[in-house]
């Protein structure tokens, strides 16, 4: 063979340092084809994949929702696909499923997912929206109602682990925590504006934060750049604290000004608001929930719906993921699902 014919060998990458900063070069399972055997490492320890996003209480959502063929079904938080990969299959071959997502650079990526699953563009129409406007996307399809609403309000495991996105502190990066990075301010520039008295409120509201007014007096009005430096602010103030209770304290404050950046929960009450009249007579929606802030919001609005007539029934009771996939998926433990039936 000529030697210009033979293939090249080529060398594994070599990354600086024994232990890689960078995320992509940090975490295996970025590239699962690649590296099968670290994937079903980690999924075998009870742990997430970095970079995935597993689909969470998917058997419950499906036994809920019951979609039937020929039906139309919304995703309002359309995400990595995994919940409207397991709602297509069972509205098809004539049904229609509407994804609705905020994030701009996800979006794009989610419907090639679902194309190459082998689903035709006509049963699909994504369209990047805040899930408030779920009566504006459905009339851009002539629709009135829909048969099937699905709301999974956590942030996406693709969001989380993203550190150029700022939603946490498993890798440094920017301290910014949109969900649509080219609208409204950064976590960082929120901060340098606002008062100690309503990051108070922000911190009690959004997270129940026992130590709202410590933390709020040590950083409003701040200037952060990054993650880690946010979160060893955070440290800082509650120093005389133990070590576990401040953790516990940086992740509820990156979850309530999460919340705040991307106004969550004005969303979310616009979104219970028009629920019943979106959904067709004998429809049904399911919400998935991460916190007492927004479970709250949903069991009252579907408590009052019911009420005034406008659900013939609602969940009773909260229900949560099994142990098996608590153990499997960690991020799922948090999760509450309610359902109601127009």
């Amino acid at each position: 063979m000529d030697e210009s014919t033979q293939p090249q060998h080529r060398r594994r990458p070599r990354y600086p340092g024994k232990n890689p900063r960078l995320f992509e070069h940090k975490y295996k399972e970025l590239d699962p084809a690649r590296h099968p055997e670290t994937v079903a490492k980690v999924l075998a320890s009870g742990k997430t994949p970095a970079g995935s996003h597993v689909p969470i209480m998917v058997g419950e959502v499906l036994d809920v929702l019951q979609p039937r063929p020929g039906e139309f079904s919304v995703d309002c938080t359309l995400g990595h696909g995994g919940h409207a990969l397991a709602i297509l299959p069972r509205i098809a071959p004539d049904g229609h499923l509407l994804g609705l997502d905020v994030d701009p650079l996800e979006l794009p990526r989610t419907e090639q997912i679902l194309l190459q699953a082998g689903f035709r563009p006509e049963q699909l129409t994504m369209m990047k929206s805040n899930f408030a406007g779920l009566p504006a996307a459905m009339a851009k399809l002539g629709r009135t109602g829909a048969d099937v609403i699905i709301a999974d309000l956590g942030v996406s495991s693709k969001q989380l682990d993203n550190p150029d996105r700022g939603f946490s502190t498993k890798a440094d990066g920017p301290l910014d925590m949109r969900m649509n990075p080219s609208r409204g301010l950064s976590a960082a520039q929120w901060l340098e504006k606002v008062s100690p008295d309503k990051l108070a409120r922000v911190l009690s509201e959004n997270s129940d934060e026992p130590h709202a007014p410590r933390i709020s007096s040590a950083l409003s009005g701040r200037s952060f750049t990054t993650t880690a430096e946010f979160a060893a602010a955070i440290e800082s103030a509650l120093s005389s604290f133990p070590s576990e209770e401040r953790e516990l304290s940086i992740r509820r404050v990156f979850q309530a000004i999460r919340i705040e950046v991307n106004e969550e929960f004005t969303a979310l009450d616009t979104l219970l608001r028009v629920l019943p009249q979106s959904l067709n007579p004998g429809g049904r929606v399911a919400i998935l929930t991460f916190h007492s802030g927004e479970d709250r919001r949903v069991k009252k609005s579907f408590q009052a719906a019911h009420r005034e007539g406008l659900y013939r029934e609602i969940s009773r009771r909260v229900l949560r993921a099994g142990s098996e996939e608590r153990h499997a998926n960690p991020r799922s433990t948090s999760a509450k699902l309610r359902w109601a039936i127009r």
